[in-house]
């Protein structure tokens, strides 16, 4: 009998090709192709009958059709609902992924066990054994009374488990671990990932039950498999955090039920994850009197307003400067520090900069510009920004300081916090003075740091 035939798949894209190559030729990837066995032509499972002989469906008129609003099930764990936009809806498929040992599992046999006392829910493992799930449980503090454990990895038979248990909620853990029996590659190929995938969200659209897919990630940070894995599901959240801190971070980066970009953010205990209420206090720091180069930035992370502490180290770097940033992006950076030079007069040219978001969190938003550039302007005249100051604003290449979105809402975080002075841009200036908060509105980054100097 001839052996099979190879065939290498993208772990990217998805794509095929018949012999390894170094970068994929579909997607342009580089080492992303995997060695698999090329599957055997046959009747497509998803085939009704020959072309022609399919039976027409009845369109509808969009304006037409019914609408109404997704009832959603709470997990049980307040910052877990928020980053999926208030909970679990029946029939979405909801993605987590995060690096080994973060607290996926954790997390989401605390949200089992909590659902489990009003709905019936099902938990499959196929990476642990069902004493393993129980040995966690009961070191988590939790009944489990009435959560029901399968531990299998044969697709076809969770399937079949679901026809018959009918649980509102089901975990898969992980989808990486499962495989199905028309194919005949290895669990966790590329293939294996994408079918089991589609066949468990067809069961949950057809069942009605909200599945959860736990996902393994990559060395580069991605869920493992090709990232079609994330278009078919409703919800992609992400953890994120240092497996040696104590605090999680949960961010939603797709949500067909929900706003994008929200976070929750969650401590590490014994008892497994408890969500903050506050976060901004674990992203300040604990410093009792002000410092030179830090600047605390009010940032909006979702539906959510956040201060972050924005930490810059300036100095002598000789004749090859280093540019180096954390939580940040670097090429930003670079260009701030052009803009402070160009419009500000402040050098920085054979000075090492080094700035740093506290708390591990990552900003993307362009309104932390301002605050990066006082910070930076702080550590390099070694004076210490007055204290309870806050700042935010985009800052352009002409040297303008434009507004940030939701402005109102960021000034009043920061006085419910106690803090007394901002400086922000003019668009975003409150119409109506808030009480305990001084704000000075600015058009430029020159007057931003006139407007700090005279805090001085």
């Amino acid at each position: 009998m001839a052996a099979p035939k190879a065939l290498y798949t993208c772990r990217e894209c998805g794509g095929t090709s018949p012999k390894w190559l170094g970068q994929c030729p579909h997607c342009k990837a580089w080492n992303t192709l995997e060695e698999g066995v090329a599957e055997t032509p046959a009747k497509h499972r998803y085939q009704t009958g020959p072309l022609g002989l399919a039976k027409t469906q009845p369109v509808a008129t969009l304006a037409d059709i019914e609408t109404a609003e997704v009832e959603r099930e709470r997990t049980g764990q307040d910052e877990l609902d928020r980053v999926l936009g208030g909970g679990l809806v029946a029939g979405g498929v909801v993605l987590i992924g995060g690096d080994p040992g973060i607290g996926k599992s954790t997390l989401l046999l605390q949200a089992a066990d909590a659902m489990s006392a009003r709905l019936k829910v099902l938990y499959v493992t196929g990476e642990e054994s069902g004493a393993q799930v129980a040995l966690r449980a009961r070191r988590l503090g939790l009944g489990g009374r009435a959560v029901r454990v399968l531990a299998e990895i044969h697709l076809e038979q969770i399937l079949a488990t679901l026809a018959a248990e009918k649980p509102a909620v089901a975990v898969i853990d992980s989808i990486q671990t499962l495989y199905s029996e028309q194919l005949t590659s290895a669990p966790g190929s590329v293939a294996q990932v994408r079918e089991c995938a589609a066949q468990l969200t067809r069961a949950a659209k057809a069942g009605g039950t909200a599945v959860v897919l736990v996902g393994h990630v990559t060395k580069e940070g991605a869920i493992a498999g090709p990232r079609v894995l994330e278009h078919i599901v409703d919800t992609v959240l992400y953890f994120e955090g240092d497996t040696h801190s104590s605090f999680r971070l949960v961010r939603a980066i797709k949500n067909r039920f929900g706003a994008v970009n929200e976070i929750g953010v969650f401590a590490m205990t014994e008892r497994g994850l408890k969500g903050v209420s506050n976060p901004s206090a674990i992203f300040l720091s604990t410093q009792g009197e002000p410092v030179p180069g830090a600047c605390v930035l009010v940032t909006l992370e979702g539906t959510r307003p956040l201060l972050v502490e924005i930490q810059a180290l300036v100095d002598s770097g000789g004749p090859s400067p280093r540019r180096l940033s954390v939580g940040l992006d670097r090429d930003r950076l670079a260009m701030l520090l052009a803009v402070l030079h160009r419009h500000a007069g402040v050098s920085c040219m054979d000075q090492d900069v080094f700035v740093n978001a506290v708390g591990g969190v990552r900003i993307g938003e362009p309104a932390a510009d301002l605050a990066v550039l006082l910070a930076i302007t702080s550590s390099l005249r070694g004076r210490a920004l007055p204290r309870g100051f806050v700042a935010f604003g985009e800052v352009g290449l002409a040297g303008e300081v434009r507004p940030a979105p939701r402005g109102q809402e960021r000034l009043k975080e920061a006085a419910k916090l106690g803090f007394s002075v901002a400086v922000v841009p003019r668009a975003n200036a409150p119409k109506k003075p808030i009480e305990g908060l001084e704000v000075h509105a600015v058009d430029r980054i020159e007057q931003a740091i006139d407007a700090v100097r005279g805090l001085g």
